[in-house]
């Protein structure tokens, strides 16, 4: 059986009269990819705080690979990497230099060729941080988070404000992380990055976990039915839609979206255009995705926005 590598058990955190986080529990197994999300305010910032030891709990136990964060802090920050929103280094220092600077403030000795093949920046090793893109830099930090070598890393939103190529650059060197058998606990904006990296999510929202599993587990969980649009569809559609049992979303500029039970309603109801003669120009079949879910349970999208300082 499976021992949880962080393990987060009835974790409190009161600010005056705001109970920011309110006694949560979830835990991360060894080797995985988490991920971390919640609206701007719901306690996201302050429970990975409290985690990464950077703040303190007003009640609640924290163990992390095995040990307590409150009786075994300086023992956890050896063996956890940061990096921090929107993380920034030395203008004039290379990534090689970079990197040994770091390797050299944490009394560590690290295989930086490795460390530099492992976020793959070898063709940028000696060119000045000042004159990387904000990928690059954003894979300066991680590789700065991993001098120590840790067994845990956090990512605090490592792909904000990145172009969608620097984006997947950065995706990359996560799923190298997890070939190397390192823990990554992700927070991040972006539901399409938590759905292609996560193999599990937790959702919080008014301090509270909201919902907790995986993508599929949780969709599943949560919608029982696919939506399905009929484009330049004729006359009849809907009508067709509704004699199946099928509710009617939206019809516009002669776009029909209906909601489909599954495959097997979808198939009939293929079969019935046909049978009917009901002709269309293409359909579009689009399962609820992790936006979707994240919408619907806190009743807001993530924004790129920094939660509110406690």
């Amino acid at each position: 059986m499976a021992v949880d590598i962080i393990s987060v058990k009835d974790l409190v955190k009161v600010y005056g009269d705001v109970r920011a986080v309110d006694g949560i529990s979830f835990g991360v197994e060894k080797g995985e990819v988490f991920a971390f999300l919640g609206p701007n305010g719901a306690g996201k910032t302050t429970t990975v705080e409290i985690i990464e030891t950077i703040r303190d709990a007003t009640s609640g136990d924290i163990s992390i690979l095995g040990m307590d964060v409150k009786k075994n802090r300086s023992e956890i920050l050896k063996r956890i990497g940061v990096l921090p929103q929107e993380f920034s280094s030395f203008d004039r220092l290379t990534v090689e230099e970079t990197l040994k600077y770091y390797a050299a403030l944490f009394c560590t000795v690290c295989d930086i060729n490795k460390l530099i093949d492992l976020v793959n920046l070898e063709e940028h090793r000696n060119k000045l941080y000042i004159n990387l893109s904000g990928g690059l830099k954003q894979r300066v930090g991680i590789a700065v988070a991993l001098v120590n070598d840790p067994e845990i890393i956090f990512l605090d939103e490592p792909t904000t404000g990145l172009d969608p190529r620097a984006r997947h650059d950065v995706w990359e060197v996560i799923k190298g992380l997890k070939k190397e058998g390192k823990t990554v606990f992700l927070t991040t904006h972006y539901m399409e990055e938590a759905e292609v990296l996560a193999d599990y999510i937790a959702i919080i929202s008014k301090g509270k976990i909201i919902a907790y599993g995986t993508t599929t587990e949780l969709i599943d969980k949560h919608f029982k039915t696919v939506n399905v649009t009929i484009k330049g569809g004729s006359a009849g559609v809907g009508e067709l839609a509704s004699k199946m049992g099928m509710a009617v979303q939206s019809m516009n500029n002669g776009n029909i979206t209906v909601e489909a039970a599954g495959n097997e309603q979808i198939v009939e109801f293929l079969n019935a255009l046909k049978a009917n003669n009901i002709s269309y120009l293409s359909m579009d079949i689009r399962k609820p995705n992790l936006e979707d879910l994240f919408l619907m349970l806190t009743g807001e999208a993530l924004v790129e926005q920094k939660e509110a300082p406690k």
